[in-house]
């Protein structure tokens, strides 16, 4: 999705392909595991998805006051622990009622608990960091846990991610060509992102077509919508990090940045994919109803 930056010549071409290498070994190691996790299912992916949640509120937080805030992360990550849980259960209207009450919880602790030098302000940055976890947590929980369409969903929602990502992040350093939104994110391109849709539009087609899904017209529009709202979440997130000065969210992965850095697409167009499953199917078959039409 981005074109990288040679102006230092040489030095900067070894720096972005030193930066590639990283990137694509980090991937080699993390894809196999969010597959065969996501394969097995159950409380095991439950689990990941509550890791994955903390992990994001952690680097929100991080990024709004400066450093980790206990008023914030002690609700936070104990609302989105029970909220897990309750998803797990197939009690997703109680999940979602948790992750709000914890987020007012989180927003009143800033308020009421003021430090000297306290760079959480507003408090709303607080809640809408408990919120943004909590949407990284459920939706994919919620997915997986349709027994018939849950697995298939949550392949094509990564296929259709993960090649929107790879092919906007090539097409844009091939191509290059005007910035989509140079106030949030100058190295982002239009060739990347038309790129990255062509890309993942493809992906989750494949995936369908390999799942024995019919009307592959509609699910084809269901990619191209996800992939552009996956692209819109990793804007969002970059005007997050332009807001605080941050380049990466942390650095817990190496040659991606952080949790957020990672996932900023796929949070998006994990929660598109859940509204569209509910609204069509049901909340008790929110992948069938997204893929079966």
């Amino acid at each position: 999705m981005s074109a990288p930056d040679h102006s230092d010549g040489r030095a900067g071409e070894v720096s972005g392909d030193s930066n590639l290498h990283t990137r694509v070994t980090s991937a080699v190691v993390l894809i196999p595991v969010a597959l065969i996790v996501t394969y097995i299912g159950g409380w095991l992916f439950a689990v990941l998805c509550m890791v994955a949640a903390s992990g994001i509120l952690w680097e929100w937080t991080s990024l709004a006051a400066g450093r980790a805030e206990a008023r914030v992360l002690v609700p936070g990550w104990a609302g989105l622990l029970i909220a897990g849980a309750l998803a797990g259960l197939g009690l997703p209207s109680a999940a979602a009622g948790v992750v709000l009450v914890e987020a007012v919880l989180a927003a009143l602790a800033v308020v009421a608990w003021p430090r000297d030098d306290d760079t959480l302000d507003p408090a709303g940055w607080a809640a809408g960091g408990v919120v943004y976890a909590g949407i990284a947590l459920l939706p994919s929980i919620l997915l997986r846990n349709d027994s018939n369409w849950g697995l298939t969903a949550l392949y094509f929602l990564f296929a259709t991610v993960w090649i929107t990502d790879i092919f906007a992040y090539f097409c844009g350093r091939l191509i290059g060509g005007p910035s989509l939104w140079p106030a949030v994110s100058p190295k982002k391109t239009w060739s990347g992102a038309i790129g990255g849709a062509v890309g993942g539009v493809a992906a989750g087609i494949t995936v369908a077509y390999a799942a024995g899904t019919a009307k592959l017209g509609i699910v084809g529009i269901m990619a191209l919508l996800l992939s552009l709202l996956a692209q819109t979440g990793d804007l969002f997130e970059s005007g997050v990090k332009r807001r605080f000065g941050a380049k990466d969210a942390s650095q817990l992965i190496p040659g991606h940045g952080g949790l957020m850095d990672r996932l900023d697409g796929y949070i998006a167009a994990a929660l598109a994919a859940v509204l569209i499953g509910i609204l069509h199917a049901g909340i008790g078959s929110p992948a069938e109803g997204l893929l079966v039409w």
